[in-house]
């Protein structure tokens, strides 16, 4: 489990986004990694797979307070890099997030979004550096090694959502 039952209450309006194409081959890691997620979850934690039409996005997390946002990039570093971003603290570099098969992609969603001022509350985003965005299934081995890390890094960042919350709360 990701949090104890107990949290259900402080755990409310989490969302986790795993974006991709599964017949891309490393472009399917944010839904391999949001599967993986949810395997773990407790149910007050919503996890949805999306492809990475950034008009879908913005309407996904409307009602969320935290959204964590996974998926490939391509930016020229070492296949299977993780990259993670605070979308309220930096924004999301547009060349790392160019493999949508839509003109509007995750980059574009999150500055239309900060623009609108529809951001979530909390919004992070990972981004694993891909090898291979040919047409076929299966991760490459750089990428599947990266999934793990990524994994516990959500459920870390849930844990402490949880703690800001339960904080406040307090308060």
């Amino acid at each position: 489990m990701l949090l104890p039952e107990q949290s259900v209450q402080e755990t409310r309006g989490i969302l986790v986004i795993g974006i991709g194409n599964q017949y891309r081959s490393d472009d399917a890691v944010g839904l391999r990694i949001a599967q993986d997620v949810k395997k773990e979850a407790d149910s007050s934690i919503k996890i949805i797979e999306q492809n990475s039409d950034g008009a879908a996005l913005l309407d996904s997390w409307k009602d969320a307070g935290m959204v964590i946002l996974i998926d490939a990039v391509s930016s020229g570093g070492r296949p299977g890099s993780i990259y993670r971003f605070d979308a309220h603290k930096q924004p999301l570099p547009s060349r790392f997030f160019h493999y949508s098969t839509h003109a509007f992609g995750v980059a574009e969603a999150v500055e239309l979004a900060k623009t609108l001022g529809q951001l979530p509350q909390s919004l992070i985003v990972y981004g694993i550096e891909g090898k291979c965005f040919d047409v076929g299934v299966g991760l490459t081995g750089e990428v599947e090694n990266a999934i793990g890390d990524v994994v516990i890094r959500i459920r870390q960042d849930i844990h402490n959502q949880s703690l800001r919350k339960h904080g406040e709360s307090l308060r």
